[in-house]
């Protein structure tokens, strides 16, 4: 357990070991809502506590938004309602200006890898600044010299016979996410800046933005793919068709199931019914079974998270990068109120069930939490609590 303030960073260990997977490190909110200055070191599993008003969902809002812009999703899908991102006292420059800054670092094969956003919200939404640094070495850095038009000037390391590289990028698109489109790799500065670039992507698009709703989750559901979307409302369907997947995670998922629900959990089914929708089903014994639906709120959202937590990444409805090998990517789960509904044995049994999950690399957790959930964490191996609190 590693209980670290907001603002403050624990340096990795001298002579670590690169990792395999691109996973972000850090979390960087400069102005954002209430946040100034804000850094947020990220585990394996990091939960953000604080008082109400610390801005714990708005930390996570910061994730998911970077996640979302490395996906290639244009600004103003991500910022429907920019002001509400603007610190609540930044003042109007001359101009009229006002906007945002945050950023992160992620880490994976080429080392860390930073990257810096400054958007501004009024008077209109766009881009105007962007730096990629790795290696003690800018690699892009984008700025908006003329605001009449609709793109900022972009600049990327090239170390051939041109040092640098510079081109109009568009001021609603994250310019890291369009270098592998722009950059031939023809030279070592080149290749370097692919690569880093490369790694925010992987690292920022892997992510699963989950919420389970247990009013979703009560009634049947239409047969569909079987990849769970946030809310877990088709959780029936995910059932009926991983339950056969794998035996192991499967026997897990019951038995987290069983420490998780009141009375005894044997199994856990799902069936098709005569109209063609799935229902799913808790093995209360030999011959007995009680419908999910009947299962309290604390109950389903357990049930959900722990399958979230179980399942492979092909079955979450999340953005994973195609051409990079599932093996090669650590997908990031952010669960704003992670233990909302879930009483103080619950918490306890995720937190546990969580911990070991992201020990085993491939998973990592981000979420929110009371202070009841935090103090459980504390005690918990492997997780790390973040207290925005100022």
């Amino acid at each position: 357990m590693t209980v670290i303030p907001s603002g403050r960073t624990a340096p990795p260990p001298a002579g670590a070991a690169r990792p395999a997977r691109p996973f972000v490190g850090e979390l960087r909110l400069g102005a954002f809502a209430s946040h100034r200055r804000t850094v947020v070191p990220l585990g394996p599993l990091t939960l953000l506590t604080g008082a109400s008003g610390s801005g714990k969902s708005s930390a996570l809002g910061g994730y998911e938004a970077l996640a979302r812009l490395a996906a290639g999703d244009p600004l103003e899908d991500v910022f429907p309602d920019p002001a509400a991102w603007v610190p609540e006292r930044a003042e109007a420059d001359a101009q009229g200006r006002r906007g945002f800054r945050l950023g992160c670092t992620v880490e994976g094969p080429v080392g860390p890898v930073g990257l810096e956003l400054a958007v501004q919200a009024e008077p209109a939404l766009r881009i105007v600044g962007e730096r990629l640094t790795g290696c003690g070495e800018t690699l892009l850095a984008t700025a908006l010299r003329n605001p009449r038009r609709s793109h900022v000037e972009a600049a990327w390391h090239t170390a051939g016979a041109v040092p640098v590289t510079r081109a109009p990028f568009p001021d609603d698109r994250l310019g890291t996410a369009l270098l592998p489109l722009r950059v031939a790799g023809t030279t070592d500065g080149q290749l370097r800046v692919l690569a880093a670039a490369e790694q925010v992507v992987v690292g920022l698009r892997s992510a699963f933005v989950c919420d389970p709703e247990p009013r979703r989750m009560r009634a049947a559901v239409p047969a569909g793919e079987g990849q769970l979307t946030s809310c877990c409302g088709n959780l029936a369907d995910v059932l009926y068709r991983t339950r056969g997947q794998c035996a192991q995670r499967h026997a897990r998922l019951v038995a987290g199931l069983d420490s998780g629900c009141a009375g005894r959990v044997t199994g856990l089914t799902a069936e098709r019914l005569a109209d063609g929708t799935v229902r799913a089903l808790a093995g209360r014994g030999p011959g007995r079974s009680t419908p999910v639906g009947r299962l309290g709120d604390g109950e389903l959202r357990y049930l959900a998270l722990a399958l979230v937590l179980l399942t492979g990444p092909q079955v979450r409805v999340a953005d994973p990068v195609a051409e990079v090998p599932s093996a090669m990517q650590a997908l990031t789960v952010l669960a704003d109120g992670l233990d909302r509904a879930l009483d103080r044995r619950q918490t306890a049994e995720l937190l546990a069930l969580a911990a070991s999950v992201c020990a085993e690399g491939h998973l990592r957790l981000l979420g929110t939490v009371g202070e009841s959930a935090a103090a459980a964490a504390r005690g918990t191996a492997g997780a790390t609590v973040v207290d925005l609190t100022p």
